[in-house]
């Protein structure tokens, strides 16, 4: 977005892959300033803003509900597209309203994802253990007192 019109400079769309990544750093290498908004930059967008900010890059994190409500309120519908989602979430960013700065991600945040990874990887085993209980203990009378280790 050009900051001083608030329109749109230049727009490219990629597939959401690394090739699709190093093509954006390719394209977007024209700027000599930028700042990248991205939507839901802790959850599904994560990867994406990491990945930038790896490589150097100013990376504000948009809340899904702040384009939600710049959607609402500049189109009359919380109606989504691509288009309007990057509109969306460039205002925000302009406006500096509920974007957050992006920041690296530590350790710390790595040993939380291994740690509730295992949590429900020993969680799933319990309840296939457990359905499988009650399917044998159902196919074979007599059954219940069969236990799992």
């Amino acid at each position: 977005m050009d900051p001083a019109t608030n329109s749109t400079a230049a727009s490219l769309r990629i597939d959401a892959s690394f090739a699709g990544y190093r093509e954006l750093m390719r394209w977007s290498k024209q700027f000599s300033e930028r700042r990248w908004a991205v939507e839901n930059a802790r959850g599904l967008g994560r990867h994406f803003a990491q990945w930038l900010v790896a490589r150097g890059e100013f990376v504000l994190d948009i809340p899904s509900s702040a384009t939600a409500r710049v959607r609402e309120l500049s189109r009359g519908s919380r109606r989504k597209t691509d288009v309007i989602d990057a509109a969306a979430a460039t205002s925000v960013a302009a406006l500096h309203g509920d974007a957050t700065v992006v920041t690296a991600e530590d350790h710390t945040t790595v040993f939380a994802l291994l740690e509730e990874r295992r949590t429900n990887v020993a969680a799933q085993r319990v309840r296939i253990a457990n359905q499988l209980h009650a399917v044998l203990r159902d196919l074979a009378p007599g059954s219940a007192a069969l236990a799992f280790i």
